[in-house]
């Protein structure tokens, strides 16, 4: 029987460690291709090359534990999917895994997230798609503790299917030891209270640096913060239909209809 075919990126970069874990992870459960950026691409969001070149070649990053076929790719996590399905790959993945993405994606960062619209983007292209995130910003940090809850995750995606136009958004807990479990959950509300640091170049160009707090605004116990503040790994299912279906008949209500 044919492998699984379970194409790889991320929004960190190729050499990220987050993503070699995952690479690792996922030769056990089929033939992966990695197709990922040249050079970090955090918080990039949906963004596309539209204009400028875009350049591919294929790699070696790991003779050992990498994938069999890498590519890195110049552009956005987004282009490392349209490239991989319109160019590189001869056959249709089974399951696109974007990740392991060093920090969290959880709550509102889910819509500035280049791991997560890598995986939306193979979610457009009807083909079943997670992003995994580690609430751990450090290049060091220890992905060991996770990747069997990833393998059981991945597998069973694979076997049982995701909903379509669904794709899931996976966040992993900082901890030492195998997290407690895993939590079907809905995205937080919140938001970043952010600030521009103001600083002066040494030509004398005023230019600025963005920083911020996050602000939780939902208390609820079904939510993705809750489970990753209590050491659970958070899924939430994550649409990509905007469509705000509930709002369609209070606005049918305005005078829009009469000339």
């Amino acid at each position: 029987m044919e492998k699984p075919l379970i194409l790889v990126t991320n929004d960190d970069g190729i050499t990220a460690p987050g993503l070699r874990a995952l690479i690792r992870t996922m030769k056990e459960l089929g033939d992966v291709v990695v197709v990922a950026p040249d050079s970090p691409q955090s918080g990039m969001g949906h963004a596309i090359t539209v204009d400028s070149t875009l350049f591919s070649k294929k790699v070696v990053v790991d003779h050992k534990e990498g994938a069999p076929s890498e590519y890195s790719c110049s552009g956005t996590p987004a282009d490392c999917v349209k490239l991989a399905l319109r160019v590189i790959l001869d056959r249709r993945p089974d399951i696109c895994i974007s990740g392991i993405n060093h920090g969290s994606n959880s709550s509102i960062n889910v819509i500035y997230s280049g791991t997560m619209s890598a995986a939306i983007e193979a979610g457009i292209e009807g083909i079943p798609a997670i992003g995994f995130s580690l609430c751990d910003y450090s290049w060091d940090a220890n992905f060991e503790p996770a990747l069997g809850n990833i393998k059981k995750i991945v597998s069973e995606a694979l076997t049982n299917g995701i909903p379509k136009g669904i794709v899931l958004n996976v966040n992993i807990p900082k901890t030492e030891t195998a997290p407690k479990g895993v939590k079907i959950c809905r995205q937080a509300r919140g938001n970043w209270k952010e600030k521009f640091d103001k600083r002066t170049s040494p030509s004398g160009k005023d230019y600025y640096w963005l920083t911020g707090k996050f602000e939780l605004l939902d208390k609820g116990e079904d939510t993705d913060e809750w489970a990753l503040e209590h050491g659970y790994i958070s899924v939430v299912p994550t649409q990509f239909d905007l469509t705000a279906h509930h709002a369609i008949p209070q606005i049918n209500n305005w005078n829009l209809h009469e000339q």
